[in-house]
């Protein structure tokens, strides 16, 4: 099955999203986020071919939060969740690092998770119990794990409390921060070892759906800001703690805590 959902989201990449690269007229959301007909074209290509791989109902970014509630009630028995352009004010602007992204929820969990760099011409994949892969070698890449002073981290300030965000700014624990504003892309940099450590202040249910299952099969862990267990957090605006190694994960966590 993960191999057709990998052909899906290609196709989708191919056909709507990269031939509007750096093409495409824009507008913003009642939320402030922006909206392109590339995003749009991809959640219908996307919303036409996953239910003929697997049955189930599609939710979608760019759909009305009346229609996701919805869906997410509906889908307990097969749930597909996609992010046709992740980091679309990248895409809008013309920085490489943005992915489309659909996971297979059953039971409100993941079961799959496909995330695509089409710049990159990188594929994230993962199933569970089946271990996660970028482009056929498995995650993660990085086999030493440094310590958390050394570590490279992932940031996204924006989200974070304020008094968090000033601990991370003036006095971090670590040697080095980016953030390059596409979180399914994120998830998969951690679950690979390019990331370390990695912090968000809130996520929606397709920020997270697909990179939370490839770094569980990475081996990697990953809890909330106040929770341990992560999917005990609310569904649609959720933290994100998390780093490739578990170790290296509770150091992270305990600091963080500390300036909360």
């Amino acid at each position: 099955m993960i191999e057709s959902v990998i052909a899906a989201v290609r196709d989708a990449a191919e056909h709507e999203v990269m031939p509007r690269y750096l093409k495409v007229a824009q507008r913003r959301k009642s939320d402030g986020t922006l909206l392109t007909e590339a995003d749009l074209a991809a959640q219908q290509a996307l919303a036409a071919a996953l239910p003929g791989i697997h049955p189930g109902v599609v939710i979608g970014e760019e759909m009305s939060q009346d229609q996701q509630l919805a869906r997410w009630l509906e889908g307990s028995e097969g749930l597909w969740c996609v992010d046709p352009i992740d980091g679309t004010s990248n895409f809008v602007n013309g920085l490489p690092y943005f992915a489309v992204s659909v996971a297979l929820l059953l039971g409100g969990k993941p079961v799959l998770g496909v995330v695509y760099d089409p710049v990159a011409n990188e594929v994230f994949c993962a199933e569970r119990g089946k271990g996660a892969y970028v482009n056929g070698e498995r995650l993660p890449i990085k086999s030493r794990v440094p310590s958390l002073r050394a570590a490279m981290a992932a940031v996204d300030f924006k989200r974070l409390p304020e008094s968090l965000a000033r601990g991370l700014a003036h006095r971090p624990p670590y040697a080095s921060q980016r953030n390059f504003g596409a979180s399914t892309l994120d998830w998969c940099y951690t679950a690979a070892g390019r990331f370390d450590v990695y912090v968000h202040g809130g996520q929606k249910l397709w920020d997270y759906a697909a990179g939370s299952l490839i770094l569980q099969e990475a081996g990697g862990g990953m809890c909330t800001l106040a929770e341990d267990r992560f999917w005990d957090a609310p569904v649609w605006y959720r933290s994100v703690l998390a780093s490739w190694d578990r170790g290296l994960l509770d150091q992270w966590r305990d600091w963080v805590r500390g300036r909360l």
